[in-house]
């Protein structure tokens, strides 16, 4: 591996690390680091969402494990979310349009969050939200999740938070296990019109699991709500930062 390729890995290690954390992922920050590296994002999309599976995955057994995962939680927004995904990754959008609309998502995310990290503790016990708003809101999320190549947690954590359904803890399991089944979807409509970059990717799955574990162990034993809820603004904010830039240079 060439000097280049290290310090990509490194990068993906510290995104998967911090990502994990809160129970995401990472996809939204692997673009953005593909990106920055010259790698056209809708290009490494089906690569990222692969990569977010297995993180992903790493970071739901932390949190269940730990004992903070509700399924009754996650049904709602996974039924519509998964079909959705599905359609939006096949939908096509042209590389501006898709850094733009996924920048513009982390923006608003970010703002929301660095507010609500900055108020009150954890709440202890919230309800979850009605079918009749979590089922569209999953479709919602689904579909834009598969257009632009994430797993979906970047918009269903903020929402879940700042609507107050969930802790902070209950929010990473379950977010976890939405990205899973998300990025599965999504992949599935993407390979239907594209393949998965392998030269990239391989080299970088032992660093994205590597981090993903180390950072779903932290997030879901040690770290407390109010550090994950820190974590995420940041990370997202980071990842519309990068994003935006490309696409407006």
């Amino acid at each position: 591996m060439s000097g280049e390729s290290w310090l990509l890995a490194l990068l993906f290690f510290l995104v998967a690390l911090a990502y994990s954390s809160v129970g995401h992922g990472g996809a939204s920050g692997y673009l953005a680091l593909a990106a920055l590296f010259g790698l056209a994002p809708e290009q490494m999309a089906p690569s990222a969402l692969l990569l977010n599976i297995l993180v992903s995955g790493t970071a739901f057994v932390a949190y269940q494990r730990a004992g903070h995962f509700s399924l009754r939680l996650l049904v709602p927004f996974a039924l519509t979310s998964i079909p959705a995904a599905f359609l939006g990754g096949l939908t096509r959008v042209s590389a501006r349009t898709y850094s733009l609309l996924l920048g513009g998502v982390l923006v608003y995310a970010a703002f929301r969050l660095a507010l609500l990290a900055a108020g009150k503790a954890d709440e202890p016990r919230l309800q979850p939200p009605r079918p009749s708003v979590s089922l569209p809101s999953g479709a919602g999320i689904g579909y834009l999740s598969g257009l632009v190549g994430v797993g979906g947690g970047i918009f269903l954590s903020p929402l879940l938070l700042l609507a107050r359904w969930a802790d902070a803890k209950r929010t990473a399991a379950v977010s976890a296990a939405f990205i899973c089944l998300n990025s599965a979807a999504g992949l599935f409509g993407h390979l239907q019109r594209t393949s998965i970059a392998w030269s990239l990717f391989l080299p970088l799955v032992g660093a994205a699991f590597a981090g993903g574990l180390i950072g779903s162990t932290l997030g879901a034993w040690h770290l407390p709500g109010l550090w994950l809820r820190r974590i995420l603004a940041a990370v997202l904010a980071v990842a519309a930062f990068k994003l935006l830039r490309t696409a407006l240079v």
